[in-house]
Order: C-alpha cells, then structure tokens, then sequence
C-alpha cells in the first residue's frame, strides 16, 4: 500500500496501537459494506487516536462509544477532526476506489479527494493535500500520533519567578529532555501565549502557558505518575518557580499530586 508505506515513514506509529484489530468480517457484515484493504491496514498499523491534534483516525474496534465507522448522510464516516468535520467515504463500486469525502459542519462545505483513506492522511500531513474545509497541518512541525489510551492530567500553577520565560521554558524542557515541538503561539506584545510539546520517550503531552495563569499542563500515561511529579516538580525548582495549586484538566483544585481525580480521561487529551 503505497499511501500507508509513506505514512509511515512520515510518522511512526504506536508500538502498541490501541483497538487495532478484532473481527473485520463480523464488522462488515454490521455495516453492510466490504471495507477498503487500506484502511483496515491503516488501523492495524496506528489503531484509534489523532495525527497532528487535529485528525482522528476511527477504528471499528473497542468499546468506546466515541469510537468506530458510522453512516452520516449516505456516507460512511471513518475519522473526524477537531473542528467536528467528518472524513468520509462515498460508497458506490469497489471499495479500494471508494473517494475519499470531507463532510465540513457548514451545509454546503463538501469536499472529494480520490481514493485511499491512509494517502489522503499522508498527504495532510506532509502538506500535499490541500482542503478548502480542513485546516492545514501546522508549518515547521514534524508529523505526530498520538493513540488514544487512558491518561492522567494534572495542572501546576506556578509563581513567576525572576527568570524570563523564554529561559523558564529552556529549563523545563531541558528537564524533560528529549522533546519535540507540539506548536506554539504569543499574541504581539510577548505577554500571552502557549508552547505545547511532548516527551519523546515517556509520551508525556505538555503546554506551558506564558501567563493569565502562569502554568503547567501535562498529561501522562498512569504508570508514570511518579515519574512525571518528581521531574516537573524539580524542573519548577530550577525554573525559580513555586507550584502554587495543582489543579485538574477542568480547573478542580487537587489536595496532592497523588489524589484521585474524577476528570481523568478514560481514553485520550481530549
């Protein structure tokens, strides 16, 4: 499959994906359709969870209810996007020609690509695609995937300390090192704005937020909750910062860094 070889060397899959495989006849027959070789290559390879943050990749698999292909208006869905567009297929004759169709939220924001689910992924990431309804892949950014799988989240707000934060961040990342660029933005002044970036062996997703709060966010997979507290709490030091509260991923203080927490997601950062 040349769309999915090329995927892959543009962005690595998972070791482990998640809801990859299961009984491709009995969903079939669920769907009433014989699915595309590629596609069912495509979810054997990076299973459930999103390209770039922006694209996520269904698979029939699983338990989840935010998971699996469904019908929408004579079309039938296999990923969606964060702007709640819909990445689809029109399914007339033989299902390795089935065209590719972006279903956008407004009524006429429709959009048709040729054939092969995991080439147009390819495409979209490395900027050959280009859509009138989608967003386009962040420049000066490498590719990523991230599968869907439980996580924690926890928030440190932070004091500002006397360093400048373009130092701060240097120091944080540094800390965590080795890291990769997630993207990044600041409004004109210099005064708000966001780094966002992951650990490349510990899948650890970051955003430091520059102020208006000052701090941290991470989400880490459970195993590493010791791991991810010690490592920040040492990076903070070193950054001449104090953790003022620990909050969860909706704002809900937290007594301790251990404490259970009820807004833990089951499957992904979303």
């Amino acid at each position: 499959m040349t769309g999915l070889n090329a995927l892959v060397r543009a962005v690595p899959p998972p070791a482990d994906p998640v809801d990859a495989r299961g009984d491709w006849s009995e969903v079939e027959a669920r769907l009433g359709v014989r699915l595309p070789g590629d596609y069912k290559l495509l979810v054997e390879t990076y299973g459930w969870g999103e390209f770039c943050d922006y694209l996520y990749l269904r698979t029939p698999f699983g338990t989840s209810p935010h998971n699996g292909p469904e019908w929408h208006d004579g079309l039938l869905v296999w990923g969606t996007t964060m702007d709640a567009d819909r990445l689809c297929w029109r399914t007339e004759g033989d299902p390795e020609e089935w065209p590719v169709v972006i279903r956008g939220r407004g009524v006429r924001q429709r959009e048709e690509f040729g054939p092969g689910a995991a080439g147009f992924v390819e495409g979209w990431v490395t900027r050959q695609v280009r859509s009138a309804v989608l967003a386009d892949m962040e420049p000066d950014l490498a590719p990523w995937f991230n599968a869907f799988r439980p996580r924690l989240h926890r928030c440190l707000r932070l004091s500002e300390g006397p360093r400048p934060y373009t130092e701060r961040l240097r120091i944080l990342r540094d800390v965590l090192a080795p890291t990769e660029d997630r993207g990044s933005w600041q409004d004109e002044d210099g005064v708000h704005g966001q780094d966002h970036f992951a650990t490349v062996d510990t899948d650890w997703h970051l955003t430091y937020d520059r102020s208006h709060p000052h701090q941290i966010r991470v989400s880490f997979p459970p195993e590493a909750r010791t791991q991810a507290r010690d490592r920040l709490f040492a990076a903070v030091r070193l950054m001449g910062c104090t953790v003022l509260e620990i909050t969860s991923t909706t704002g809900r203080p937290l007594p301790d860094w251990d404490a259970d927490d009820s807004d833990d997601s089951e499957d992904s950062d979303g």
